[in-house]
This record gives C-alpha cells, sequence and structure tokens, in this order.
C-alpha cells in the first residue's frame, strides 16, 4: 500500500476505497462466508484502476489467484493497462475465452496463478461434451480459494430476481452459483448501476442485508420493506451499507458539465410521413382483425399475431422518433464541429437486423438506404398475415373419396365362384368323396353359372342377378327388401345405393366447399398482397445510423463503435448505395471497435457514433493522455430503455482525468408519446440516485418526464374516466373552452383514437337518444397501465397524441398537488427548514451492530417554525420596496372563524401566475402555494395594520403550546398540525438491524401520515449538525424504544 501512495498510481479516493475492501473482506457473516464489499463508483471515477489495486494488495499479501468477470473481452485491454498502471507487470492477465475447456493448471495450459478474465457470457458457456466454464474456474481456484473474485459493471446480473412472470437469467443463476461454491473468496461487486432498483441487489448475497443475522429473513422480505418504504427506504439503505464499512459510491461532479433538452420539432415532411403510418397502423388492424376471423379457432396463433402486432407498432413509431431527430442530429453534430470542439452520438439499437434482411431480399447493391420501418411492416405483413387454409388441404380430402369410388368400382362381382369358395371353407366334406378336389378345378366348372347367378351382399343367399339390384357406385348386388328401407322405387341403370348416395352428396359439396375456400383463400392472398404494395409506396424513413454517417461525411469522418457487422455506404459514383463488413484488410472484426475507438481519440476522426452494444466499457472522453482533447458533445438520439443504461451512456463522455466536461443534449420529439421512453429512464434515475448516492436528487434529473408512477396510473384512470364519460374532468383538456360542446367534441376524437389503438374495445355506435355516439370499454388492467397507453399514443396523429399526452399531464399535475396537501407524496429525504433548530438533549444509542460496531442513534431536536410579526411586516415592505409583485400582495384574514377566532396569513404571488405563496404566523412558508380563486372565496384582503398586528401576534403565542384543533383534539399533546414549537425525534446511523422493530412501532400509530416511513434531513441552526434519519412521532417513540429495549446515553 506505502508503493502505490508514493508512485501516485492511484487517488487518494481508490486507496481509501482499496482499504475499506480488504477490512470488509477480514469479516464472516453469520452463514459462514466470508463477507463482501460493493464498489458503487459512478462511471469514469476509475473502478478498473480500483481493481487492479486490490488485485497487487492481495497479490503482495500472498493470494497469487484472481477471478475479474466482466461485459467484454475487449476490456481485457483496459485490464492489463490498469493492471500495469499499478505496478502489477508480473501479474499475467489470462482471457478464459481464448483457453480449452481442459484443467487451467494442467500441464497441457499451465496456468498456476494471475488473473483470469473471464466475460459474463463466457461465465454461462459449455462445451460439446458439457464441461461448463464455471466448473473449470472453480476447479481452477479450489473450494478453500480466499483470492479476489470481481464481478465488474455486476449490473450484468440483475435479473437473478426478475419481475413477477419472468424467468431468471442464466447470468444471475451462474453468478450465484460461483459465490455458493466459493465461500472463503473475497467477493467484490463493481458497477456505477448495480442497484438500480433493489429488485437488483438479489445476487449481492456477500453483503448480509438479508438471510441469518439481520431483520429479513430472505431476500423477498427484505425487497418487499423496501417497495413498501419507497425512495426514502432506498436512500436509508444506502447510508446503512455505507456506515457499516461494505459500500463507497463517489461520482464524478458534474460540474461544467451541459444537460439541455432540446426540443427537435417535426419538419413539414416528417409531419405528414408520420400521420400517414398512423392511418396505415390503424387500418392495418382493422384488416387484422377481419382476417382473424379465419383463424378463430387457433387462438394461441391469433394471441401470437397481436403481441407481435403491438410489438413492431412500437418498435415502428419509436424509429420513426428517431428519424425525426436525424435532422437535428446533423445541425448540433456540424455547429459542434464549427466550435472545434467532437462529438459524440449515442443510440440503442443499430438497425443491424432490417438490413441484413433487405440484403438477403435485394442484394449487396440498393437504389437508397434500407428503411428499417418499411423493412419491418413488410416483415410483419409477410410473415403473419392470417390466410384461411389452402385449397390443396381439402384435395386430400377429395383423393381420399376418389380413391374409395376407385377401390370400389375395380371390386369382383361376388358371384357363384365366391359361393363355393365360402361353402368350402364351411362344408365338412368327407375325403372320399373328395380325393382330386381342388379350387381351380371347381372355378372352372362352375363358370358358366357366373352371369346367371350373384350373391346378395346383405343376406348372403345367391339369386338370379335380375332380381337383384346393382350398385353404379360400388358394383355391389343386393335384394330391393334387405336395403333399410326397402327400395320400391323404380331402377334405372345408374342406381346407387344409399351409402354411394352420401358418398356423391359429400363429393358435391366438398367440389362447392373447396370453391369456396379457393375464392376466400385467392380474396385474402390478394389482399395481402395490396396492403404489401402500399407498405412499399409509403414515404418512409431510411435507417438512422446509415442516414448521419451519410450525412455526416461517411465512415472516413464517423467512427462507429456498435456491434453491427456490416454497413450500407454510398457508392463511388454517388449512385445508389453499397453494402460492405465494417473491418478493413488490416483490421480484424473482433478489433473493429477498439481501431474506431483509437481513431476517434487520436483526432483523425471527430464524430463517433455508440450503441449500447458496442461501447460497454468504453472511454471516449476528453482524456489528458489522448491526442483529441477537444470538448465532447453526447448527442443523445435515441434515450436507453433503462436509467442505468442512460448513466451507462453518458459516462462515456464524462470521466476522470479530463480536460473539460462534456455538454449533453438529450433529444426529444414534440410528440406526447416519445416522452414514454424518456418516463422510464426518468423513474430509474430517481432511484439510481436514492440507492446509490443516498440522495436521489445526485445526477442528471429528468424527473419531468417521471410518468409511469402511482400518480401516473391514478391520472391516467381518471383521463380513461372522462373520456369514457363516467366522470368529469378534473381539469378542462387542452384546446377545450368550458363549454359542453367543445368539451364532448374533443371527448369523440378521444374515443375515436383510443378504439384505433385497441385501447377500447369492443367499440359500438350508439342508438336512440345516444345515437351517432361511440361507446365501449377499457378493460381494468388497462385502466391504470401507463406504459401501454404511452406505448400505443406512439400510433397516433400527432395532433391528437399531443392533446391526449396534454390531457394526462394536466391531470398528473392535479393528483400530484392533492397528494403534496394530503401528506402522501413520496418525495424521499424531506429537508426540514425552520428559524430555530435545536438538539434538545444528548442523543440515545439504542443499538450497536455487532459486526461493524456501528451506531443506532435517537436525536431529539426542538424546532421554532413561526414568523413573528416583524419579520412577516419586513418581508412585505422589501417586496412593496422592489416594485415588484401583484396589488394581491399582502396579509389577509379568514372569512370564517375557526376555534373562536379569525386567523391571518401573509400572501406574496407564486411562482407561476394565479397562484400565492402563503406565510402563517404559527408555521412560516406553507407547503403548497394557493390558487387566487380559492385565496378570494376563503380570505379577504386586510388594509388595517394594527388590527393584522394584533391577530398576527396572539397566534404566534397561542400556537406554541397547542395545536390547530384545540384542547379538545384527539392525539392530544403529541399533535403537531399548526403547532409552532415541536419535538421532533430522528433514528440516525445504522437503521437495517431495527428495521422490524420501527416498522411495528409505526403499524400502531393513529393518523395515517404517521405509519408511514419518512426520511428526513435538517441542519441544527446554533451549531450546524447535519443529521438525516427516520422521523419518529413523538407518540411512537416510547414503543421503538421497548422495542429495542437497550438506552445509553451518549457522551457528546
Amino acid at each position: 500500500m506505502g508503493e502505490l501512495d508514493e508512485t501516485k498510481a492511484l487517488s487518494c479516493l481508490q486507496i481509501e476505497t482499496i482499504v475499506y475492501a480488504c477490512q470488509r473482506h477480514l469479516h464472516h457473516l453469520p452463514t459462514g462466508d466470508r463477507a463482501g464489499f460493493f464498489i458503487g463508483d459512478g462511471a469514469g471515477v476509475g473502478k478498473g484502476r480500483t481493481i487492479a489495486g486490490l488485485i497487487w494488495e492481495n497479490w503482495q499479501q500472498g493470494r497469487h489467484k484472481a477471478v475479474w468477470v466482466s461485459v467484454g473481452s475487449d476490456l481485457k485491454y483496459d485490464a492489463r493497462r490498469d493492471l500495469d498502471d499499478v505496478g502489477a507487470k508480473c501479474v499475467q492477465v489470462h482471457p478464459l475465452n481464448k483457453l480449452p475447456y481442459s484443467k487451467l493448471d494442467s500441464k497441457a495450459i499451465g496456468i498456476k496463478n494471475g488473473v483470469i478474465f473471464v466475460t459474463y457470457s463466457s461465465l454461462i458457456a459449455s462445451s460439446e461434451r458439457g464441461r461448463s466454464r464455471l466448473q473449470q474456474l472453480v476447479q481452477w481456484c479450489g473450494h478453500e480459494f480466499d483470492g479476489l473474485l470481481v464481478f465488474d459493471e455486476c449490473h450484468k446480473a440483475k435479473n437473478l430476481i426478475p419481475d413477477a412472470g419472468s424467468q431468471p437469467t442464466r447470468t444471475g443463476k451462474a453468478v450465484l452459483e460461483i459465490q455458493e461454491k466459493l465461500p472463503e473468496a473475497r467477493v467484490v461487486y463493481c458497477s456505477a448501476t448495480g442497484a438500480s432498483e433493489p429488485r437488483n441487489l438479489g445476487y449481492m448475497v456477500r453483503l448480509g442485508l438479508w438471510g441469518e443475522g439481520t431483520s429479513f429473513h430472505n431476500f423477498p422480505q427484505f425487497l418487499g420493506a423496501l417497495e413498501k418504504g419507497g425512495v426514502g427506504a432506498l436512500e436509508l439503505v444506502a447510508m446503512d451499507m455505507k456506515a457499516r464499512g461494505m459500500y463507497v459510491c463517489r461520482t464524478l461532479s458534474y460540474k461544467g458539465a451541459d444537460f439541455d433538452i432540446v426540443d427537435a420539432p417535426l419538419e413539414e415532411r416528417m409531419m405528414n410521413m408520420y400521420r400517414k403510418a398512423a392511418e396505415f397502423w390503424a387500418e392495418l388492424r382493422l384488416e387484422l382483425l377481419s382476417a382473424s376471423e379465419f383463424i378463430a379457432e387457433e387462438k394461441g396463433n391469433s394471441n401470437q399475431i397481436w403481441r407481435l402486432y403491438w410489438a413492431s407498432h412500437q418498435r415502428f413509431f419509436r424509429h420513426m422518433c428517431m428519424s425525426a431527430k436525424v435532422p437535428a442530429v446533423v445541425r448540433l453534430a456540424k455547429e459542434a464541429l464549427a466550435e472545434d470542439k467532437c462529438v459524440v452520438i449515442g443510440l440503442q439499437s443499430t438497425g443491424e437486423a432490417r438490413t441484413e434482411e433487405a440484403i438477403t431480399k435485394y442484394g449487396v447493391e440498393m437504389e437508397d438506404f434500407v428503411s428499417g420501418p418499411r423493412e419491418l411492416l413488410l416483415k410483419l405483413v409477410e410473415e403473419n398475415y392470417p390466410l384461411p387454409p389452402k385449397p390443396d388441404s381439402f384435395q386430400q380430402g377429395e383423393e381420399k373419396v376418389t380413391e374409395i369410388q376407385r377401390k370400389r368400382h375395380s371390386a369382383l362381382d361376388v358371384s357363384f365362384k365366391g359361393r363355393v369358395r365360402k361353402v368350402a371353407k364351411i362344408v365338412d366334406v368327407s375325403d372320399d368323396d373328395t380325393d382330386d378336389y381342388s379350387p381351380s378345378e371347381s372355378d372352372h366348372e362352375s363358370t358358366e353359372s357366373d352371369e346367371e347367378f350373384h350373391m346378395c351382399q346383405i343376406c348372403n343367399t345367391e339369386e338370379e342377378k335380375s332380381l337383384l339390384l346393382h350398385c353404379s357406385g360400388c358394383s355391389r348386388h343386393v335384394h330391393p327388401n334387405c336395403l333399410t328401407p326397402p327400395w320400391t322405387g323404380i331402377l334405372t341403370d345408374d342406381w346407387a345405393c344409399y351409402t354411394c348416395k352420401i358418398v356423391e352428396d359429400e363429393e358435391i359439396k366438398q367440389d362447392v366447399h373447396v370453391a369456396d375456400f379457393s375464392k376466400r383463400y385467392d380474396a385474402a392472398a390478394e389482399k395481402k398482397l395490396k396492403i404489401l404494395d402500399i407498405i412499399r409506396s409509403l414515404d418512409l424513413p431510411n435507417n438512422p445510423l446509415d442516414d448521419i454517417i451519410d450525412q455526416l461525411g461517411g465512415p472516413d469522418n464517423v467512427a462507429e463503435i456498435t456491434g453491427r457487422r456490416g454497413m450500407l455506404i454510398r457508392a463511388s459514383d454517388g449512385k445508389g448505395v453499397v453494402y460492405q463488413a465494417r473491418n478493413a484488410k488490416e483490421v480484424s472484426m473482433e478489433m473493429i471497435n477498439m481501431h474506431e475507438k483509437q481513431q476517434f481519440m487520436d483526432g483523425k476522426k471527430l464524430i463517433a457514433i455508440i450503441s449500447e452494444a458496442g461501447s460497454a466499457g468504453v472511454s471516449l472522453h476528453a482524456d489528458r493522455r489522448a491526442k483529441n482533447q477537444r470538448r465532447r458533445v453526447h448527442i443523445t438520439l435515441e434515450l436507453p430503455w433503462s436509467a442505468d443504461r442512460a448513466i451507462q451512456q453518458f459516462g462515456r463522455t464524462h470521466r476522470s482525468n479530463q480536460t473539460s466536461a462534456p455538454q449533453y443534449r438529450l433529444l426529444f420529439t414534440n410528440l406526447g408519446g416519445e416522452k414514454r421512453f424518456a418516463s422510464i429512464v426518468a423513474k430509474r434515475l430517481e432511484s439510481l440516485g436514492a440507492l446509490t448516492q443516498g440522495d436521489r436528487r445526485a445526477g442528471p434529473s429528468l424527473s419531468a418526464f417521471n410518468y409511469d408512477s402511482n400518480y401516473g396510473k391514478k391520472a391516467l384512470t381518471m383521463m380513461y374516466r372522462g373520456i369514457m364519460e363516467q366522470d368529469s374532468f378534473p381539469v378542462v383538456p387542452p384546446g377545450c373552452s368550458d363549454d359542453e360542446a367543445s368539451i364532448q367534441s374533443f371527448i369523440d376524437e378521444a374515443k375515436a383514437a383510443l378504439i384505433s389503438v385497441g385501447i377500447i374495445r369492443d367499440a359500438v355506435v350508439c342508438n336512440g337518444k345516444d345515437g351517432g355516439k361511440l361507446s365501449g370499454r377499457i378493460v381494468d388492467s388497462d385502466m391504470h397501465d401507463v406504459a401501454r397507453f404511452l406505448n400505443r399514443l406512439l400510433g397516433l396523429a400527432p395532433n391528437i397524441q399531443n392533446r391526449l399526452f396534454d390531457l394526462f399531464t394536466s391531470i398528473l399535475d392535479v393528483v400530484l398537488h392533492n397528494a403534496r396537501i394530503e401528506g402522501q407524496l413520496d418525495s424521499g429525504i424531506v429537508d426540514i427548514k425552520a428559524k430555530n433548530i435545536e438538539m434538545k438533549e444528548s442523543p440515545k444509542t439504542v443499538h450497536t451492530d455487532s459486526l461493524s460496531g456501528a451506531l443506532t442513534i435517537l436525536y431529539t431536536f426542538t424546532i421554532d417554525r413561526g414568523v413573528t410579526w416583524e419579520s412577516a411586516k419586513a418581508m412585505l415592505e422589501e417586496r412593496q420596496k422592489d416594485g415588484a409583485g401583484s396589488s394581491n400582495n399582502g396579509f389577509y384574514e379568514s372569512r370564517r372563524e375557526w376555534m373562536g377566532r379569525r386567523h391571518f396569513i401573509l400572501a406574496f404571488e407564486g411562482s407561476t401566475e394565479g397562484m400565492y405563496k402563503i406565510i402563517r404566523p404559527a408555521i412560516g412558508d406553507a407547503l403548497r402555494e394557493m390558487p387566487s380563486t380559492e385565496l378570494k372565496s376563503k380570505y379577504r384582503k386586510v388594509s388595517s395594520i394594527d388590527k393584522v398586528s394584533k391577530g398576527w401576534q396572539e397566534e404566534y403565542d397561542a400556537s406554541s403550546k397547542q395545536c390547530m384543533h384545540g384542547s379538545k383534539c384527539k392525539i392530544g399533546s403529541y399533535c403537531t398540525v399548526g403547532r409552532r414549537l415541536q419535538e421532533v425525534n430522528i433514528l440516525g446511523g445504522l437503521i437495517l438491524p431495527v428495521w422490524g422493530t420501527i416498522e411495528k412501532a409505526l403499524a400502531k400509530q393513529v393518523r395515517q401520515i404517521h405509519k408511514r416511513i419518512h426520511v428526513i434531513r435538517l441542519v441544527t441552526t446554533n451549531d450546524g449538525q447535519r443529521i438525516v434519519g427516520l422521523l419518529i412521532p413523538n407518540s411512537a417513540v416510547e414503543s421503538v424504544l421497548t422495542g429495542l429495549q437497550w438506552v445509553q446515553d451518549i457522551d457528546d
């Protein structure tokens, strides 16, 4: 460690991490396994170098074997570089994917020590003989292995505990298995996004957060507690892990980095393209509904078609949104180059699958770039358009009938010779009489009577031919009276028995049936061809990746770091495009991304396009060691599906040792539906910040786009009920006036739109008094499915799409506003602000962790929230002196009395027009702003300063000991509503070990607001102490202390 400090190869922060990790590895969990450590440093802080330092430290301690698991084989070069940088040049790095499956320490391979570098995909690989890489690693390490087992970018194992209905991934199971088989291994989890949500912690069994010796028996119980506790609980977990020495998490300062959300409005051509595409998808849905009737019996097939339809629908419009941003990307890139900067463009999908399908169909030379949306549509219709069964399948049945007929026609007449054979078999003839008997002789002798006699096929008696009926179909002979019913009709030459008559009728029907199906099949096939022709004629955009590269000067100017193997480039004569492999002769496909990265870092190419598949762990920042030190402009053409991926993408250009921080340009079109993708990311960014930093406000925020929450679900239900006319809207829909006619017109338009995207089902046009109105139903599961609403919204014409989205967000604002008033809003860590905050008494230690020695401490504070008359008067004078603000600013008196007196407030114009900030004598700033209509209906402005002065002072004095409910309050002295002087109890330090006790104590509380877990933060006004912890209501303190059964005064 001294050597590392002297060489300055590691920063103080990195050395601190190594110290903590080594200390943690000295402990064992109650289960007997060695405790693990979690490095949650943000992207670019230098986790790779820290891991290299850990390996070198363990090497010095005599532990010469280590396993380094990472996401891509390219990163082995980074591992080698990091080990060299810390002075560990003697430690060999062995990439496992290049080695055979035999024993690693055998004579053939001969690896006795060093670092085995293995990817997550290799970890789950196995040979044809069934030997797995995991077995190979465990054998090499040995059961007593106490070296390092590093899971770098460990978020790859996050789906060990998936959402309901999904299966755990093989990667997650393999990560868990290797930890179980190496109980003494020194495990290190390492990822900037390892805990984007609590479910993703499932594989981190060595942290000891659940299981034996904890408050939670198993992971599901731990998960349930966190999900119930909301974002605040996640923040506590992060703080707890840090307090117990199992976790570090530092993020690079975003100082100097710019985050801009750039609107990329649709150009007119794109707007028309989008509108026509939305109309086409609605028509295609109707066509598929109609065509699906042919396969009504095959329910599985029908469900599969609709799954594919909606998946393709989402992918199609997502692609359209990307294409709509291409002009803006090109413009921003050119502007950045003109300002002597360089550009990194981030996207998630490359459209390679569509391109390869097109190459297979059309060849390597084409007139223009492939249109991903068109190929996607063609594929959907070509492979899944339901056709009725082919007429060929009925031909088989027809052939069977013909075959039966042929056999019947060719059957021998059953004549007298048949009778003789039959008699020969059943009559016992004496040997003397039949010495020379032979069937051939008998046959020969009886030939004369073949024409005169036949046997009835029903009663098996011989009869003259003239007295028997002969069937023209099966050639049978029968007595007229033997038939059921007996035949009494006229005998004709083409007479047929009853059986053959049925067959003939069936044949006729079959012919008609085949003809009918043939006609239906031909009509459906023709319709399918027409739909395909329409798709080919639609004006649709090209693949954005190829389009951007082409518009920015081609592959010579743009470094592509993606997972695709080939690309379309403009032909040398400028006519058409040609498909070619991405790698040149001198560079292998395996090394192409490394080569392209180097071209960018050397400044030979000033634009880089990255996808998730190609850029994991890649550094593209303005590195002091690189030739290209221009400032990076990072443009997100396509926002990733999840926040952890967004963080990973942002981390490509914002890393340590950079000369300048990047400029981030997050592109959104003006389509409401596109914000669906931002919504997911924003949700995860908030919880990611909470879980990794202990404060969700760390890092860039997209919370303005977080719609997929419980409040979003409630807002959606309210919107749907309004559209279905089951309830009134809580707000006036956008573009409508207050009159009923304009709202009804909007409702009709919204209904038609929701029918076209399959949200309103079983739609019918009403008759009678509601004649012409549309009706239908929205299934219960769709009523609160925000993701589905935002997905389907993409497939509507831009105008109605934006109106519906604006209505949804307006209702969501109302829902959030109401939740805030009721104290139900889960806002994570809440800052308590007051005029005066002081510690009332010495903190009490209520629990000590046996493993780490960390303490759980109960703090008690007194806070004064009130505003004196002098302070209130000074505030108003300050506003009036500036000459700013509304004429409505000033003191107000309540119109009604409450508890025998009128109340006074000070109101200032708020942040938005028509809203007012309220200040009260007892509690200071109110949580919410008040609308002007509410202000004027409940209060009246007072001009007499003396009157206000007296009333304000009385309320200020009375609220010091009494809540606003008066002496008869149900909760008594525990109530804090409207009380100026309050006693606040905070449980700080280590919380997880005492979680169960706290939950039980809070569950007994009378008020609903006291039953929820609240995480708060305050700073004392007298000595600036900063305390973060759980708010314990006064009425619950005794119950908590009784549960913990141990109270001890702590020295100051």
